[in-house]
Order: C-alpha cells, then structure tokens, then sequence
C-alpha cells in the first residue's frame, strides 16, 4: 500500500451499517413513552452522530437530568428490540472492509453508539476484534469534539494527515477538521450531500465501494 492515508476511520450508523430508520422511529418511540412531542424525521436525522445524551437535548433542550436519563432509556429499550437482528450492513461495506485491510490499512471506527451498543452489533457481525482501535460516545466526548479521533491516532501511532474520516453527518466532517484529518462524505446516510458539502470533504460517495475505487487508483498513481 503506497497512499499516503494508512489509517481509515469510520461512523457506524448511516455510513458501515443501514440503521438511520430504526434510529429515528426509536426516538419518536421513546417521545411518545417520555410524553414528549414527536421531532420529525429530518429532525432527529439531524442528531444522529452526537452521543445520544447530546441529541436528546439537541432535540429537547429544556430537558433535566434526570428526565434525559429516563428518556434515554426508553429509547434503549426499544432500539435494543429492533435490533434483535442487526441492522444490515450497506453493500460492498464487508468486502471492502476486508480488501481495506489485505491492503495494509489500518482500521477504526468511531461512533456516536454506546459501547453496549457497538460492542453488540460488532458481536452480531463477528468483528469484535477486525478494527483496530473503536471509540465510542460514551467513552469520550461526543462529536465533533476532536478527542475520539485523537485517541485513534494515538493507539495506532499516526498523525493526523496520514487518517480519513467517512462519515455521512456533519458531526462526523466537522470532528476530522477540528483534529485536522481529512474527510470522506457518503451521500446516502443521515445527511444530504449539499450539508456535508460545507465541511470540505475530499470525496463523496454515492456506493461505499467508491472509496475502495478511490483509495486504489489513488496507490496506483503513487506506483507510476
């Protein structure tokens, strides 16, 4: 592998795996258990990214604390159902993965989930130990502050302009400019491509495949 990105860093809801409807009905879920006002659609895909702390405020801010922990388990509760069979991945996501990492690549993943949560769907997929290092929300802070994607590049020794960030909401894009790594937008997840737009990414995707193209002709050029 001669590009000069070694380490590959992904979101997990919207971008690896195809969970953004289960998302939004468990939170219009746990409104209606909470006795709060459903958000919409485009509302909750809005949050979707930040720790589920930060975006039930996003979506309640008038919330206490105590009412933010009881609403977020009502929406555990009923994701975890739903979940019963993992939300399936996106096509061309595990051939890719595993090609990324014939290649040499190193491989992370950081996401807005609990580490229940990730842990879980990694379980279901028989990746609990393919990446190399995964973050989650609730472990660190939340994006897009930059410290998650600073613990990855510190467990895997590399700096910054050596990572990709693939993400498919602007939490994720503004996260890897705030930690000064460049980005991947994919159109087909939470977010509109014209919003990601806005961070600068230095792809988009329409398929996931795409960037396994990308990244290969990318090596290719550097060999000629």
């Amino acid at each position: 592998m001669s590009s000069e990105y070694k380490l590959l860093i992904f979101d997990w809801d919207g971008t690896l795996a195809d969970s953004i409807g289960r998302i939004v009905t468990s939170m219009q879920e746990a409104a209606q258990r909470a006795g709060r006002a459903e958000r919409d659609d485009e509302a909750i895909k809005g949050i979707i990214g930040l720790g589920l702390p930060e975006a039930i405020l996003t979506l309640y801010p008038d919330m206490a604390p105590e009412q933010v922990i009881a609403f977020r388990q009502h929406y555990a509760n009923t994701y975890i159902a739903l979940d019963a069979e993992p939300s399936p991945l996106f096509a061309g996501v595990a051939e890719s993965l595993e090609a990324f990492r014939a290649q040499g690549y190193r491989l992370a993943v950081a996401t807005g989930k609990a580490r229940r949560g990730l842990d879980r769907v990694l379980k279901a997929h028989g990746w609990e130990r393919f990446f190399d290092v995964t973050r989650a929300a609730d472990e660190t802070a939340s994006k897009p502050d930059p410290l998650m994607l600073n613990q990855i590049l510190a467990h895997c020794d590399m700096r910054s302009e050596q990572a990709l960030m693939v993400g498919d909401a602007s939490f994720d894009l503004l996260m890897a400019r705030n930690a000064g790594i460049d980005s991947v937008a994919v159109s087909y997840g939470a977010q509109s491509i014209e919003r990601l737009r806005d961070f600068d990414p230095v792809l988009e995707v329409d398929h996931f495949p795409e960037l396994r193209g990308w990244l290969e002709a990318r090596a290719h050029s550097r060999l000629c």
